[in-house]
């Protein structure tokens, strides 16, 4: 009796343990992913050519855009824009539209949970999400792998970086981001609850297995994620890698303070990893 006793009570602690991780795991994505349902803006109202697109990411249906280059090229190129934690992908299309007209056509996905995308955030979906517009770029538009360039910004950095690991990609962009949440967590709230994320979008372990050349921005005034955190997973990176800071800027509004150095610079990177 007392050892079925001890087993019955070593499985409820076990369950216990089980069920307090999944909602810790819950509890991480809801404070991660603040998404926005439904979308403000179509590529009709900014007067741009393009469409919607709607993409299978392992069984979830998820939402993008999809904006051609305004530059006739003999050969192809893409952008995978992977936006922020915030908001949803509408929101970046000026942004994306900006991108389209240096060369490249640009894919812009919400993640499942966010616009008109399908499912509950989480991380390994946001991972998924990115496969499949990877996916959709090469098998439905025809473009190389080696002619595609990953945007990361902000959290769609770390998601960029996992996606890029040992893919021949021709490069990676790199906005905003950072080593790891838990970095991010402990110059909030300090080491101990900082803890509790550890190991979530960790850049910082994976960054190594990067193969393509990496360009970096950040803003010297970021109070979100701190400049410091950039240029630590620009240090982790393999060469060749390139680190901009845009003087003045803060978190979300790099493009507006960038202007069109910024976007000459994104050119030149184009340019060069897919000319």
């Amino acid at each position: 009796m007392i050892v079925v006793r001890g087993v019955r009570f070593v499985a409820f602690v076990l369950l216990a343990a089980l069920l307090g991780l999944f909602m810790l795991s819950r509890f991480i994505d809801k404070v991660i992913f603040q998404p926005s349902s439904g979308i403000d803006l179509r590529i009709s109202d900014l007067g741009l050519d393009g469409e919607e697109v709607h993409l299978d990411s392992e069984g979830v249906r998820i939402h993008g855009f999809y904006l051609p280059t305004t530059l006739p090229r003999e050969n192809a190129r893409a952008i995978l824009f992977l936006h922020g934690n915030a908001g949803n992908a509408s929101h970046r299309l000026p942004n994306a539209a900006e991108l389209s007209q240096l060369g490249a056509h640009v894919l812009l996905i919400d993640y499942r949970g966010y616009g008109l995308s399908e499912g509950t955030p989480s991380e390994s979906g946001a991972y998924a999400d990115a496969r499949a517009g990877l996916a959709h770029l090469i098998n439905d538009r025809g473009v190389p792998e080696e002619r595609i360039v990953l945007f990361g910004r902000s959290l769609g950095g770390a998601i960029a970086v996992d996606l890029a690991r040992d893919r021949a990609l021709a490069g990676i962009i790199l906005e905003s981001t950072f080593t790891s949440v838990a970095d991010v967590a402990q110059g909030i709230v300090g080491s101990p609850l900082a803890s509790l994320v550890r190991g979530h979008f960790d850049s910082a372990s994976k960054i190594d297995d990067i193969r393509s050349p990496s360009l970096f921005f950040h803003g010297d005034r970021d109070r979100v994620i701190d400049p410091a955190l950039g240029r630590r997973l620009f240090e982790l990176a393999p060469e060749p890698k390139y680190f901009e800071t845009i003087r003045g800027a803060g978190h979300n509004d790099t493009t507006q303070v960038g202007g069109r150095p910024y976007y000459a610079r994104i050119a030149r990177f184009l340019d060069e990893v897919a000319p």
